[in-house]
């Protein structure tokens, strides 16, 4: 209809956001089963370097990161699909899964170390990968214009 242009791109945009945060976790947690897998299988002085305290640190908060971005996820998702407002919620989503997405490739691919920088891992890709999403449907500065709003309403 005439003048409901900018209503329609905005429900667009709630609900890309929605896609966005799942395709964030999936790099997420691609990335964590990845660096997992490694640390598993990589010894140094003579055992696997998931022995180590300071690599399961990173991954106790690497899956706390994606846990919590992946409830948020589920809550927008829900929201849209029982037809109730969830601009609000599918902003929280996209903005802590992409950063969260960010968080663990970046965990993932200092888990891999120096091997994380070549093609030969995966790790670099979801590096890249994650950042993206970052940006497009709405940056994470744009994401927290949106939350702050509805927090100061």
């Amino acid at each position: 209809k005439v003048n409901e242009g900018f209503k329609v791109c905005m429900v667009t945009l709630d609900s890309g956001r929605i896609g966005v945060a799942s395709q964030a976790l999936g790099i997420a947690r691609a990335a964590i089963e990845d660096a997992a897998q490694f640390a598993k299988e990589r010894a140094q002085f003579g055992h696997p370097i998931a022995e180590n305290q300071a690599i399961q640190w990173m991954f106790a908060n690497m899956w706390m990161e994606y846990e919590s971005a992946r409830l948020l996820t589920l809550r927008a998702a829900d929201l849209a699909d029982r037809k109730e407002r969830y601009s609000t919620e599918a902003a929280l989503a996209k903005l802590k899964a992409s950063e969260a997405a960010c968080f663990c490739a970046d965990r993932g691919l200092q888990v891999h170390g120096g091997y994380g920088y070549t093609s030969d891992y995966r790790a670099e890709r979801y590096y890249r990968d994650a950042r993206i999403t970052e940006i497009y449907e709405g940056t994470s500065e744009v994401m927290r214009m949106v939350i702050s709003r509805a927090v100061l309403k």
